[in-house]
């Protein structure tokens, strides 16, 4: 028993030791070894992804979700471990079953899946398809005006049909260190105007009033396409499902925008075959049975918290956050995006904790929610605890989400402002890290370099990206709190999961998500041990 006591002990120095400005090896060992050997990763994700499965900001997936984080972080051992609302979210509602098939001039089986809060059918509904060109300008309604009664509208989006091309690249990749290096030196696209955000929700706004249209015109039901925009395309059975596709609009889990008539999305090659049947003059009759449950309109939100408490008397009111989002779509089971993300935060801090750190700093795990609604929860939580950015309220800025409307003042700081020494966001797939994102501020590479530099022997390079977080840490970037990121291998996140039917656990790597868990872990470690807090943009 001495000895297994003074083991303890002597793990126990190894651990607490000051790490300053500069690496201390003996706890990257030691976070690699417990990251590699002992690694949790893989059953977080079997219990989120398959066992919870999709989870829809309001739903009742993402509060089984919310429950068992908390009951996670608590056996972890982590401190103050609590689910915080961040105010009433709107509709809950989940999918039960969808099925269509076309059943003349011939009979055959469609993959579909229902459109975030698009209502029910009552029961299998049959009715003759109708194909209507997307709108640009309410004007066009005039077109279609009188044809839909009791018909089942395909709904396109574009002139012509979606590409279904031959895929001649690969679908899957990893970056190497010249890709990297290449990546780093472009800055990327400047940051969007504005005025084009606004004429691009101000056709958001348009689809919300084309579903409007199709009710009241007593259309059966509406299909649209799953859209084309990626490398590859989007074919195979995979479909572009949770991205407002046609008449969803931003805000339809609101009761005051909800959805009239119900809304399928079809793969790419099954709505070909029935638009290019319709421009032959060959009438297309399908059945449609559409299964939803909504679960009440004044759904309540939470985040997700839990803490390793800072021990230095005079830095552990500081905080060093590192958050994910909890919340999916509904489509898939939101592996990728950001389940992935989830477990890998959550796996840093259980290694933390299982080597019993004693950080200078407070580290604080969030789990936020309605990320895919527009930063909701993490942008609430700034708003409270952070800062209030006065934000502008014209009627085209109020089409766009809140973080992304035009500044009209100066941010009102909170108390949090002053004590958050940096913001870490796992949300680009399962990959992993090959570099950091540090933002476009100069003072930190140089901390950086030598944090990274000891982890080259698990693929993470020196290279620092400048784009700015973007997701869960935007709100705290917008009021100048250093807010990093991780360059991840992009596997095939972009060509396949992203915000479709396929995000699901088959494309989570056990070593990428233990190798991004290490890095992630040394980077919260080193950050909340420095002497000061991370530098903050001129």
């Amino acid at each position: 028993m001495l000895r297994v006591a003074l083991a303890m002990a002597i793990g126990y120095l190894v651990v607490s030791q000051t790490a300053g400005d500069g690496p201390d090896l003996a706890v990257y060992a030691r976070i690699k070894d417990e990251g590699n050997t002992r690694s949790r990763v893989m059953e977080y994700a079997a219990e989120l992804v398959d066992g919870i499965g999709p989870r829809l900001t309001g739903s009742p997936n993402l509060k089984r979700a919310t429950a068992w984080s908390v009951d996670r972080l608590t056996q972890m051992g982590l401190s103050n471990v609590r689910a915080e609302s961040w105010g009433e979210f709107g509709f809950g509602w989940q999918q039960r079953g969808i099925s269509m098939r076309m059943i003349e001039p011939d009979v055959a089986t469609f993959i579909v899946a229902a459109a975030p809060w698009s209502p029910a059918t009552p029961g299998p509904v049959t009715g003759d398809v109708i194909a209507v060109r997307g709108f640009t300008d309410e004007r066009e309604f005039a077109v279609p005006r009188g044809k839909l009664r009791g018909k089942i509208v395909l709904l396109g989006q574009a002139p012509g049909l979606p590409d279904v091309t031959p895929i001649d690249q690969p679908l899957f990749e990893r970056r190497d260190d010249e890709r990297l290096a290449a990546e780093a030196r472009n800055p990327g696209p400047p940051a969007g105007e504005f005025v084009n955000d606004e004429r691009m929700f101000a056709q958001v706004a348009l689809r919300e009033r084309s579903g409007r249209f199709f009710a009241d015109e007593g259309a059966l039901a509406v299909i649209a396409p799953s859209g084309n925009h990626r490398r590859g395309g989007i074919s195979g059975g995979t479909m572009w499902v949770d991205h407002n596709a046609a008449f969803v609009g931003m805000f339809a889990y609101r009761k005051e925008h909800a959805m009239r008539v119900p809304l399928v999305i079809v793969t790419n090659e099954h709505y070909g075959r029935m638009k290019r049947l319709l421009d032959r003059n060959v009438p297309v009759t399908v059945e449609l049975n559409v299964d939803v449950e909504f679960t009440g309109d004044r759904e309540e939100a939470f985040n997700v918290f839990g803490d390793i408490a800072g021990v230095d008397p005079q830095r552990k009111d500081e905080l060093v956050m590192v958050g994910a989002h909890l919340d999916s779509w509904a489509a898939g089971t939101g592996a990728t995006d950001d389940g992935a993300g989830v477990v890998i935060v959550m796996e840093a801090m259980r290694i933390l904790r299982a080597l019993e750190v004693r950080p200078k700093r407070t580290i604080r795990i969030a789990l936020w929610t309605g990320e895919e609604q527009g930063v909701l929860g993490s942008m609430e939580y700034a708003r409270r605890h952070v800062a209030e950015v006065p934000r502008s309220a014209t009627p085209a800025q109020m089409n766009m989400p809140a973080f992304m409307r035009l500044r009209t003042g100066r941010p009102v700081l909170k108390p949090d402002h002053a004590r958050i020494s940096a913001v870490y966001n796992v949300d680009a797939g399962g990959g992993r890290i090959r570099a950091m994102a540090l933002g476009p501020n100069p003072a930190l590479p140089p901390i950086f370099k030598p944090w990274v530099a000891p982890l080259a022997d698990i693929g993470v390079t020196d290279t620092f990206f400048r784009e700015t977080c973007g997701g869960d840490c935007h709100p705290f970037a917008d009021v100048g709190i250093p807010a990093i990121s991780f360059t991840q291998d992009p596997l095939d996140y972009v060509t396949r999961t992203l915000h479709t039917n396929m995000d699901t656990f088959e494309h989570l790597i056990p070593e990428d998500l233990r190798q991004a868990a290490i890095v992630v872990a040394v980077m919260v470690y080193n950050t909340a041990m420095r002497d000061a807090m991370l530098p903050r943009t001129p």
